[in-house]
């Protein structure tokens, strides 16, 4: 059995680049930049008006202010967004200008309409702190043309879209994701849309990983086995030729139905660990197939397959394997904690350790990891996680209860309040 520490650096250690792939800029929220993004002009690309007003040159403006003259001027023109530059052509007049619109030539501020009185064609400056070159975005200000605006690495958001969009990039290299397979094992499932008999129960581990992958936008496919080793053989078998990373929930334990840890061993599966010193989630089996040799093809000019001889037309492929308690808790304790680590490693994600204040004394005397489940809360400023008693790594339902788990190390007993430990996170916070 080993440490929580060795073991999750055990799964990094066989953290896998599984290549780039070019999407749709709109379809890459959530996904992993491996490109950066440059401007391809300045931003913005012109002196670009902020404000609804007037323009005017600043220094007639003053002039007037110093002698007490009137602070009317009369408007030339409109100057509308999208529309080309125009230009001031006296001084003691302005332009009425629109946000977003370049700014007239001859102009240099811009004063806002609920600042200036308009009748008959002449605008009046009904106060007198104007700022020279006020409410004007200058051109380049937020970046120059070849500035890298968004660095490789970066997990898409909201945000990034508009800027991919503003400097016209329709597709986007991305990190591509694994495939994978999730597999729950055991004759007492059955499915969410039957009524299970009193022996059995209806499956949802399967669907807690489907859902937790989706938080990363990870597609999946889902199988569940009987307790039956030959058919358990011969589907693994299939499984590791075809995907990059197999999810199990369940089977990895002492039952003498849990055939999993021998049916890895019989199929080549390299074990890296199994048990680790934690609770919820001992029993946890991980390790990783056998290279295979893939054929990769290029494609010629006329459509047809051809070997690419620099690499030989061959890649290593080693199929990762995540053998999770079947315990409720376990599973989705156990994904959180070593499958979302090893996924941000392979795409080149670096993690920020999240960390929280306990809220009151906690006592846990074997000496594993504890994955303790806690409510999060706000207190001036500062995290705080307050325990939530369930019933168990098998209580379901306590997750609903909960925001995250609070990891207490396995070289304490007593935990005082005000201490501050590490958290996994399962609820944006």
């Amino acid at each position: 059995m080993i440490s929580v520490q060795e073991a999750l650096q055990t799964v990094l250690n066989t953290a896998q680049d599984f290549g780039v792939e070019e999407i749709s800029f709109i379809k890459s929220v959530g996904r992993i930049l491996k490109e950066d993004i440059k401007a391809d002009r300045d931003f913005p690309p012109f002196n670009r008006v902020s404000m609804d007003g007037i323009a005017i040159d600043f220094k007639e403006f003053s002039s007037r202010l110093r002698s007490n003259r009137h602070l009317q001027f009369k408007i030339e023109g409109i100057q509308a967004a999208g529309s080309e530059q125009i230009t001031l052509q006296n001084s003691e007049n302005c332009i009425e200008v629109m946000t977003g619109a370049v700014l007239p030539n001859n102009c240099d501020t811009v004063i806002r309409y609920e600042d200036v009185e308009i009748k008959n064609g002449i605008a009046t400056i009904i106060i007198n702190a104007i700022n020279d070159g006020q409410n004007i975005h200058i051109k380049g200000k937020d970046g120059k043309v070849g500035d890298v605006l968004i660095k490789q690495n970066t997990m898409i958001s909201a945000a990034e879209i508009g800027v991919l969009a503003t400097v016209g990039k329709s597709t986007v290299k991305v990190a591509k994701q694994p495939k994978v397979m999730i597999v729950s094992t055991g004759d007492e499932l059955v499915g969410v849309d039957e009524t299970p008999l009193a022996h059995q129960i209806r499956r949802s581990n399967v669907f807690t990983l489907v859902s937790l992958l989706e938080r990363l936008h990870i597609s999946s496919e889902i199988a569940n086995l009987t307790d039956d080793k030959t058919i358990l053989k011969e589907k693994i078998k299939a499984f590791l030729s075809t995907y990059d990373v197999l999810l199990f929930s369940g089977a990895v334990s002492k039952g003498k139905f849990d055939f999993l840890p021998e049916v890895f061993e019989e199929l080549g599966v390299e074990k890296l660990f199994h048990k680790v010193a934690q609770r919820p989630g001992k029993p946890f089996w991980f390790g990783r197939a056998a290279s295979l040799s893939i054929e990769q093809n290029a494609v010629d000019g006329n459509g047809l397959k051809q070997t690419d001889k620099r690499t030989e037309n061959k890649y290593q492929k080693k199929t990762i394997v995540f053998g999770f308690p079947g315990n409720p808790i376990s599973t989705f304790v156990n994904c959180l904690a070593y499958f979302y680590p090893w996924y941000y490693k392979s795409v080149g994600v670096d993690q920020q350790e999240e960390n929280a204040i306990l809220s009151e004394d906690v006592s846990f005397k074997p000496n594993l990891t504890c994955f303790l489940q806690v409510k999060l809360s706000y207190r001036f400023g500062h995290l705080i996680a307050t325990p939530i008693k369930g019933n168990g790594s098998g209580d379901l339902v306590s997750l609903v209860n909960a925001d995250a788990f609070i990891q207490l190390p396995a070289d304490q007993i007593e935990f005082k309040k005000g201490e501050v430990f590490p958290i996994v996170n399962y609820r944006s916070f």
